[in-house]
């Protein structure tokens, strides 16, 4: 992370400048590698909650199918204890349950139908539909089981990383006071910075928007030599650099841990709330969005594509001309950056939805 002081007086003495400009290095440095740990442990606490979520929509819809399962289990007995009822009180020894009657248990009784070639057809649809409910009632009871636990231990990952997100946000803001004077002088210089990287993005794309319109009104004229092979991609042609921009609508909107809304986002929530303006669905979590979408090298990027960073712990949006926009970290705001520097060295890939 860059940083520079502002100038000093004559009279100020040299070395204890140097020195001050040395330390505020020193802390802002600590400050970006924590910031890098503190997305990461927020975008772990956003696949946890991912996770969590579909847990719940499992366990809700798996309690309704096993109270389903255990009314029809009860309905199918009854309707085979009538059966063995009638044929005991009937005294008639050759129907087809009879066989059974000597069974010591329904798992015994289920055995010996399948063994007895006697069994009428109409009863053994009965003792099937008893066989098929009771395995039923005993599939979801396991999954419950099964899915109670992995609750448990979800819950158990998103208190960590929450503890983790808060003791990391106390960190930072200790580090933060002890450089407050520099603060304002780097909050200036970047928006600065800012203010250049969107007039880049604005005039790329209306150029982006001019070309198309010479192109769909410029006469069809056959080819007369082959153009330059296109770079191979394996992904599809990209559909979606509309979003960039949507996206820039957000340009300094702050981040927020967990946010999902123009009142503010965290990295996946950004990314997340600007495709859910055009229809396409993404999940809250860095983690999970890169398993969307195909995978685009560094080279073949286009505007709209998803690029994931420092092991998938961050995710902004390609807008072309090698940069992107995201939401950073805490105390930062939306805003475009280039893929370069420590970008370039944590850059894991990109995906075309």
């Amino acid at each position: 992370m860059a940083f520079a002081l502002t100038a000093a007086s004559a009279t100020a003495d040299p070395g204890t400048i140097a020195s001050k400009e040395a330390e505020a290095q020193s802390v802002m440095g600590q400050i970006q590698q924590l910031d890098s740990s503190l997305e990461r442990a927020i975008e772990a606490y956003n696949l946890a909650t991912v996770k969590l979520n579909r847990i719940k929509h499992d366990l809700s819809e798996n309690t309704v199918a096993l109270t389903s399962a255990r009314k029809s289990l009860r309905h199918a007995k009854v309707q085979l204890a009538n059966r063995l009822v009638d044929i005991y009180t009937s005294g008639d020894q050759n129907a087809g349950l009879a066989v059974l009657l000597g069974a010591e248990s329904l798992d015994d009784m289920l055995g010996r139908m399948d063994a007895s070639e006697r069994v009428s057809q109409q009863d053994t649809i009965v003792l099937r539909q008893v066989a098929r409910f009771r395995r039923e009632v005993q599939h979801r009871q396991q999954f419950l089981k099964h899915a109670h636990a992995e609750q448990v231990q979800v819950v158990a990952e998103r208190n960590a990383a929450k503890a983790s997100v808060e003791s990391q946000l106390g960190q930072r803001r200790a580090l933060l006071g002890s450089i407050r004077g520099e603060i304002a002088h780097l909050k200036e210089v970047e928006a600065a910075r800012q203010a250049e990287l969107q007039r880049e993005a604005e005039a790329r794309m209306a150029q982006q928007q001019s070309d198309q319109r010479q192109a769909s009104l410029a006469p069809t004229v056959p080819v007369t030599a082959p153009s330059a092979p296109a770079p191979p991609s394996t992904a599809p042609p990209a559909r979606y650099g509309g979003v960039v921009g949507i996206a820039m609508r957000y340009l300094g909107t702050p981040y927020v841990w967990g946010g999902a809304s123009p009142s503010g986002f965290d990295c996946s929530g950004f990314v997340m709330y600007v495709f859910s303006q055009i229809g396409v669905s993404l999940p809250h979590s860095s983690y999970a969005q890169y398993g969307y979408g195909s995978p685009v090298s560094l080279g073949n990027l286009q505007p709209g594509d998803l690029v994931f960073f420092d092991g998938l712990g961050h995710v902004g949006i390609y807008i072309g001309g090698g940069s992107f926009i995201h939401s950073p970290h805490t105390g930062d705001v939306v805003k475009i950056s280039s893929i370069s520097g420590w970008y370039s060295s944590t850059f894991v890939g990109g995906r075309r939805l």
